[in-house]
């Protein structure tokens, strides 16, 4: 088959590699499609440390189920799913307390093992989940990031009537948006730098968009405040917006050595909540029926789609925050 193959940090190419064969438990997938992630870029980059090389990245898939291992019972050849890249452990501490996103053997496909950018890839079948009729392969691509987005209101404390604020505008944060609208939100404000980006979250159902929050004219502040960009003065005046009482979700990713300032007295004084949420765990079933229902408007966050071969110009043009989701297609 052909597969996208990274080398080497800052070295990849396409190239005929040997076709996988499912064990015991397993399936192979036909990949249809898979969306590029930041994590897919750190890949490539040499920035994801769990990340063995050489390696095939792509973990936001959907494909066809194309042959089974053995004791395969729940999944069926031509079956049509998304699937779930988590790979925990199932022994350590934090999967015996069923938080398996903090692992202590934490992998994924296409992070720690050969991932979707290839014509097929292997699977457990468990973490197979089919697709409602009205969802397209294509848009199952999504199912992976709204599954990390359904964790993150996983982690927050959801009250019907609260006023949300979300830095960011890209993937995931217009994901968060219009979950928290579909959660019953008395308003969602977005901030971006990015015109363009806040035209489409408008489209989606943001209340009010703005390059800084100061336009909206709201000093008491917001119940929730999600920051969606991982970018440090970002967070840092995220954090000063939050609400008495309210609660502070640090959601994007930022650089492992970042850190940002913040008010000890007035976390102590205003009974601020500070939470993170990270990757994927008891959420991605859910993401399956959330977009089988349309409360994410697919179409909407799809931009782009490149063959296997145009891999350099989908990462030139995520790299240069182009559209929206971009998607790798192995058998166009």
């Amino acid at each position: 088959m052909r597969a996208l193959v990274v080398e080497t940090p800052g070295k990849f190419s396409v190239q005929t590699v040997p076709d996988p064969t499912p064990g015991p438990g397993e399936v192979v997938v036909a990949v249809a499609a898979v969306g590029i992630c930041g994590t897919d870029v750190h890949i490539v980059d040499g920035e994801f440390a769990p990340t063995p090389y050489p390696i095939i990245p792509g973990h936001e898939f959907t494909g066809e189920v194309v042959a089974l291992g053995a004791g395969v019972s729940a999944v069926h050849e031509g079956d049509k799913v998304a699937v779930d890249p988590s790979l925990f452990c199932g022994a350590c501490h934090y999967c015996a307390i069923g938080r398996g996103n903090l692992c202590e053997n934490w992998g994924a496909i296409g992070d720690t093992v050969d991932g979707a950018m290839a014509q097929y890839v292997k699977v457990p079948a468990a973490n197979c989940h089919r697709l409602p009729e009205s969802v397209s392969l294509a848009q199952g691509t999504l199912v992976e990031p709204l599954s990390c987005a359904v964790h993150g209101f996983d982690k927050l404390p959801r009250h019907l009537g609260a006023h949300y604020l979300i830095y960011g505008a890209g993937t995931m944060g217009l994901m968060m948006l219009q979950l928290a609208a579909h959660a019953g939100a008395a308003s969602v404000s977005v901030v971006d730098l990015n015109a363009g980006r806040l035209e489409v979250a408008q489209r989606l159902g943001a209340d009010a968009v703005a390059a800084s929050a100061d336009a909206f004219g709201r000093p008491q502040g917001w119940e929730v405040v999600i920051d969606c960009t991982g970018v440090v003065p970002a967070i840092e005046d995220a954090l000063t917006r939050v609400r008495r009482g309210g609660t502070f979700q640090q959601f994007g990713v930022a650089p492992s050595g970042a850190t940002a300032r913040i008010s000890p007295f007035r976390v102590y004084n205003d009974e601020i909540t500070i939470v993170g949420s990270m990757a994927v765990v008891h959420s991605f079933g859910r993401a399956v029926e959330l977009m089988g229902k349309g409360v994410v408007d697919a179409d909407t966050m799809i931009t782009h789609s490149f063959g296997l071969d145009e891999f350099p110009e989908a990462l030139r043009a995520f790299r240069e925050g182009v559209g929206r989701k971009i998607q790798i297609r192995p058998a166009a």
